[in-house]
């Protein structure tokens, strides 16, 4: 049986602390917890088993998402069983997931090589375990132009109490997370507040993306390198990516809240992007000629 590692922390709740490199060397890969996050509620856990190996635990006061990154497994939820015959990794098809709510005890073993991502937020117990197939995955082409990117909706509001789960994929030179936008004010109807992470896989994975983290005032104004296996923690402010080209990226984001939603405030001085995704009508274009006077 596999056990929880513990994961020592030396800066617990450090808020310049945005980048969560992944430790290869043991099953529990990366674990982000509220408390080294410096936040109140979401949790999140990558790990990775070997065949006969299992994960057994209790959701305690959460309720949980397990998304299978790459592998088979067999899940076992009180009476409950189901096999999941899982893609071969993140960039080769659409994810199985599992929903628990709280006080729930499960055990996950690994039919071969296995890695699956847990996202955890306290709950009251009003939702039933469930298994989300990848039928039950909702794709969404967003964007346009060099924004273009693909949404795979796992749980988006009303499907948990208080998680909401995607995995994006952004093609290779593109930006993702554009416009820019923040959901670090409860403020609805035209923002709510939602902690988050994103965690990355590239493809090939030597490859890398930059992901920005600034505020309206500029107090926060970090410029990210990131790549296969990191976790960023978006704690407030605009957050978008861009992959460098000839690499694809991957991110798994789980975000939560008191009222989950998908209202997001865009960056003002980048919103009109969103109406017209290849520029302005005056925009560039290659080649570039003449002088561009016409007398």
């Amino acid at each position: 049986m596999h056990e929880p590692v513990d994961n020592p922390v030396d800066n617990l709740g450090d808020p310049t602390e945005h980048v969560v490199h992944a430790d290869t060397n043991q099953s529990l890969q990366t674990d982000v917890t509220p408390a080294r996050a410096g936040w109140k509620l979401l949790g999140f856990q990558v790990y990775a088993l070997g065949a006969g190996e299992t994960h057994e635990a209790n959701s305690e006061g959460n309720e949980l998402c397990l998304v299978f990154l790459s592998g088979d497994a067999t899940v076992q939820v009180g009476g409950q069983t189901w096999q999941v015959k899982g893609r071969r990794g993140v960039f080769a098809g659409l994810p199985y997931s599992v929903y628990l709510p709280p006080d729930t005890s499960y055990t996950v073993r690994a039919e071969g090589g296995l890695e699956f991502a847990i996202g955890s937020a306290p709950a009251e117990g009003k939702l039933s375990a469930r298994l989300i197939t990848p039928d039950d995955v909702k794709v969404e082409i967003r964007g346009g132009h060099n924004a273009t990117r693909q949404i795979s909706h796992i749980l988006d509001p009303e499907d948990a109490e208080h998680l909401l789960c995607v995995e994006v994929y952004t093609p290779s030179g593109n930006w993702s997370s554009y416009p820019p936008h923040k959901h670090d004010v409860q403020n609805p109807p035209d923002e709510v507040d939602l902690e988050e992470v994103y965690y990355y896989r590239m493809y090939p994975e030597d490859g890398w993306a930059m992901q920005r983290l600034y505020s309206d005032d500029r107090s926060l104004d970090e410029r990210l390198l990131v790549g296969q296996g990191d976790a960023v923690l978006v704690r407030r402010g605009y957050h978008p990516v861009v992959s460098a080209p000839g690499y694809d990226a991957y991110y798994l984001n789980f975000l939560a809240g008191e009222t989950p939603s998908w209202i997001a405030k865009d960056e003002p001085q980048l919103a009109w992007v969103r109406g017209s995704w290849e520029g302005a009508d005056d925009r560039m274009t290659l080649p570039l000629k003449g002088t561009g006077r016409t007398s």
